[in-house]
């Protein structure tokens, strides 16, 4: 079982930034590759973006293209999302996922952190 933390969540004014952390608790993390979700209030859950095992692969959706960054240190057990110019439309609570065979960067995964909220105010 993996269990997965994340943090770095909060309010924001638009425009502004946030960088959120998922530390995994698995003894070899870079076997896993890494996903970020997020669901808004009365929506489906939706992919952010998607790092290999190794960190040399990366997918993003394209509504955050461009302005979120995703990351890892395999060496902390710990994945990233560095989010800057942030709009209104990016509040969610982010979920990271994980898990060691994926089709493809955008999952699905098997593991997944009990979440944390991003506000972005207008």
């Amino acid at each position: 079982q993996v269990q997965l933390v994340e943090s770095g969540g909060g309010l924001v004014q638009a425009g502004g930034s946030l960088r959120l952390s998922c530390a995994a608790s698995v003894h070899t993390f870079s076997p896993y590759a890494m996903g970020w979700f997020r669901q808004a209030p009365e929506t489906e859950r939706e992919f952010v973006a998607g790092i290999s095992g190794s960190g040399g692969n990366t997918d993003y959706a394209d509504s955050v293209k461009g302005r979120f960054t995703i990351s890892r240190d395999n060496g902390k057990n710990t994945v990233y999302l560095q989010m800057n110019s942030l709009k209104p439309e990016d509040t969610a609570v982010y979920y990271c996922a994980a898990d060691r065979l994926v089709l493809g960067l955008k999952g699905p995964y098997r593991y997944r952190g009990q979440g944390t909220q991003v506000t972005v105010s207008s």
